[in-house]
């Protein structure tokens, strides 16, 4: 299946190399390379039918050929085909092109017709001599880089197609009536190569709609291919994960720190964290590694049912791990976890890349030997020096920061049984971006999903306006009433320098701005750039109240919780991403006063307001749903973002779309366990065409 490899002594063209770091390294990925759009060269259109505007193919004599220096060395040949004439004008041009394009020449010229000063022309447009065979396909115009020319990757696509291996994979009982075969499927179903075949080189009488919309049954069969190759591919995953055996934490009698927790937590749970909490309990009770997403909305209480999920990791004599993205998200769970757990006489370890020697070998010590039985940190928890007693549970919040890799080191983490057989450890992911039910369906549909559907009583609602910031005056006058009644205000900058690209005032100049405005008010500045113990002792600050303003960057978009403040503004709030609002506005709404978000947005020299940028600043003042947010976040931005580094290393979806092929993801999901269990071979034939090598990460 794969190409042929070129001499071991020989050096890689700058093409082949190009092929390479498109992925185009099997004869299979080659045939899957599909165009991006297709050009009619299959016929010749008289001038006088052009429309201006439209790209034609013509054929024509030159009758002039001349070199002018006004505006602009210019190269400008004219040509009659005899219904009319047009001007090919060429800014860069070699002596080639005057070769070509002599007087008397007939030649066959494709481009965009344009009205200019003189009558029509074509700038820049293809050329050859008249005379060749009118090809009897469109011609594909292919995704490609600079090093890579259309001729070139057009050659490889089609040789890659000639060799690949692309037998039938689906079987027979694929089209029965037990998998409801979709709707979308015209009789007969094609084959993979004839779909192939044609999408390379359609014929001119093929719809053109039906290629850019991706209905033709050329474009269903790929669809159908891609989703069962997923869903297969998620669900061997599956199936792999069943196999390895995991510590069933099932407590022992005297087993107290749970209950004893409960009891200790100033609230009630709500009903939704009740129920993720016994869904979590059933799964640490087996011997099958769990490996869930817990997501919620922003506030809705998800540290605590982690809390209560190492309660009983540690009542059953084990060790627990949480992991969080920042340091200053790992902090904010550890204070937590503190609070709640060191009075019931439970020791914590703290673990980050920033710790000093003396504080990380200590830190390292009480992890080895268990007497730290819940180990709170960065990534450092996962670095090769860390060595565990007997970690059971491993708990990543904002699971969609870390990739492949990082959950992939877990594994050197596993503790061997009585038997010295290596015991997977329980995996809980957790998310405050809910993952719309689709997304759900596909990219997550080797794990089990909890929500918290409700948020804890007590939360305000928070109040979102969108205001340009020509009205910046009034946003600080706000923000001066917020602090005479004692409250706290959030204030976030995208950037922290100055950029010559994007021209956003920095994050010094507007504390500078701020602190001028708010004369008598402490301002407190937060960026990324800022040493660890600077930021420690900033968010120290604004968390006792002794700070009225935090001026920050997005730093502070997770894990901050700081009751009293109840007003955030977001400047350029139109440079950020739908999901990334939501989260900075869940900083506020915290406490019992009144709240409220104000996205500012830029109205300056630039562009006028995007519509992208539009869209989602109207989702944000139109709701405070976060599952709403996510699922238009989802429409607005496509999964490749949404999705983060969970997918890393994973292919995305190239050729279905979520939004439209639902009833083809059902159809391959219902197929999908059918397969692996009665068509082994075909599903690991399918895995491999598709996936090849990257189906490494389902092993994360």
């Amino acid at each position: 299946m794969s190409a042929p490899a070129p001499p071991v002594n020989k050096p890689l063209s700058a093409p082949q190399k190009a092929l390479l770091k498109l992925g185009l390294v099997r004869d299979v990925d080659l045939a899957l390379h599909l165009p991006l759009r297709y050009e009619d060269e299959t016929r010749i259109v008289r001038l006088a039918d052009a429309r201006d505007g439209q790209v034609v193919q013509i054929e024509a004599e030159v009758m002039s050929s001349e070199i002018s220096l006004k505006p602009r060395r210019q190269l400008r040949v004219r040509v009659d085909d005899g219904t009319d004439t047009c001007v090919l004008r060429f800014i860069n041009f070699y002596p080639s092109h005057q070769k070509t394009l002599m007087v008397g020449a007939r030649v066959r010229v494709r481009g965009e017709i344009r009205g200019g000063f003189v009558g029509r022309e074509m700038v820049h447009p293809a050329f050859e001599l008249a005379g060749a065979e009118l090809p009897a396909a469109l011609t594909p115009v292919y995704p490609t880089s600079a090093a890579l020319p259309q001729a070139y990757i057009r050659k490889a696509v089609l040789g890659g197609l000639r060799r690949a291996e692309l037998g039938e994979t689906l079987p027979p009982a694929a089209s029965s009536e037990l998998h409801g075969r979709p709707a979308a499927w015209r009789q007969p179903l094609w084959t993979l190569r004839q779909a192939l075949q044609f999408l390379h080189q359609p014929t001119p009488d093929v719809p053109l709609m039906t290629l850019e919309d991706r209905s033709h049954p050329a474009w269903q069969r790929l669809k159908l291919e891609e989703l069962l190759a997923q869903q297969l591919s998620q669900l061997e995953a599956r199936r792999i994960r069943a196999a390895m055996r995991a510590p069933a934490l099932r407590p022992a009698a005297e087993a107290t720190l749970h209950a004893q927790l409960l009891e200790r937590l100033p609230f009630q749970l709500t009903a939704a964290q009740q129920r993720v909490g016994q869904e979590i309990d059933a799964d640490l009770q087996r011997d099958l590694p769990m490996h869930r997403l817990l997501q919620g909305d922003v506030g809705s209480g998800k540290t605590v049912v982690a809390a209560l999920a190492a309660a009983r990791c540690m009542d059953a004599g084990w060790q627990c791990a949480l992991m969080a993205p920042t340091e200053i998200l790992a902090e904010q769970h550890f204070r937590k976890l503190i609070g709640w757990l060191e009075p019931l006489g439970i020791k914590t370890a703290w673990l980050t890349g920033s710790q000093k020697t003396r504080e990380r070998r200590e830190a390292l010590a009480l992890i080895e030997s268990g007497e730290a039985a819940l180990v709170v940190g960065t990534h450092a928890v996962i670095q090769d020096k860390v060595r565990f007693k007997h970690l059971a549970l491993a708990i990543i919040d904002e699971q969609h920061r870390f990739g492949v890799a990082q959950r992939l080191a877990l594994r050197s983490k596993m503790t061997p049984d009585s038997q010295g057989a290596p015991l997977e450890p329980h995996l809980l992911m957790m998310t405050a971006t809910p993952i719309p039910r689709t997304l759900a369906m596909s990219y997550y549909a080797d794990l089990d999903v909890s929500t918290i559907d409700e948020l804890p009583p007590g939360r305000t609602p928070v109040v979102t306006k969108v205001i340009s910031d020509s009205r910046r005056d009034e946003v600080v006058a706000r923000i001066q009433a917020q602090l005479e009644q004692g409250r706290q205000v959030y204030w976030v900058c995208p950037l922290i320098e100055e950029s010559e690209a994007i021209d956003l005032t920095n994050a010094t100049q507007t504390h500078a701005d701020l602190s001028a405005a708010l004369a008598g008010t402490e301002v407190g500045l937060l960026h990324s750039r800022m040493p660890v113990a600077d930021k420690k002792a900033v968010m120290s600050l604004f968390n006792e109240g002794k700070t009225g303003v935090l001026e920050s960057t997005t730093v502070i978009e997770v894990g901050v919780d700081v009751p009293n403040a109840s007003l955030m503004v977001i400047e350029h709030a139109e440079r950020f991403g739908l999901s990334q609002l939501h989260q900075l506005r869940g900083r506020v709404g915290r406490g019992a006063a009144a709240s409220a978000c104000v996205l500012l947005y830029s109205t300056g020299d630039g562009p006028r307001l995007g519509e992208t940028a539009r869209a989602r600043l109207k989702a944000m003042a139109e709701t405070q749903d976060g599952f709403e947010i996510a699922r238009r976040d989802l429409d607005i931005r496509g999964p490749g973002e949404f999705l983060g580094a969970r997918q890393s290393g994973a292919p995305l979806l190239r050729f279905a779309d979520l939004a439209t092929d639902a009833q083809l993801l059902g159809w391959a999901r219902e197929l999908a366990p059918w397969m692996l269990d009665h068509e082994p071979v075909l599903a690991r034939r399918h895995i491999e065409r598709w996936l090849g090598g990257k189906a490494d990460y389902l092993k994360a």
